[in-house]
């Protein structure tokens, strides 16, 4: 699955919230989903205090690449 229109725009850590959770809607609905969307909710909670910059750009880029399951 190629990421979705837009994943070029994401620049904050927000931004990739909803970009993710937009992404598990083209998976189907059931433990499938529920588990990816579980896991983008705790990610996003594990890195709210992240601060530096660069980490988080490298997140972000990572997220995005992980996202073409």
């Amino acid at each position: 699955m190629p990421p979705l229109p837009g994943a070029e725009l994401v620049q904050t850590p927000v931004q990739l919230y909803r970009y993710l959770l937009r992404c598990c809607r083209q998976l189907p609905v059931g433990a499938v989903r529920n588990h990816y969307q579980h896991a983008i909710r705790q990610s996003f909670r594990v890195h709210s205090d992240e601060d530096d910059l660069e980490r988080i750009q490298q997140i972000i880029k990572r997220a995005i690449e992980d996202a073409d399951w």
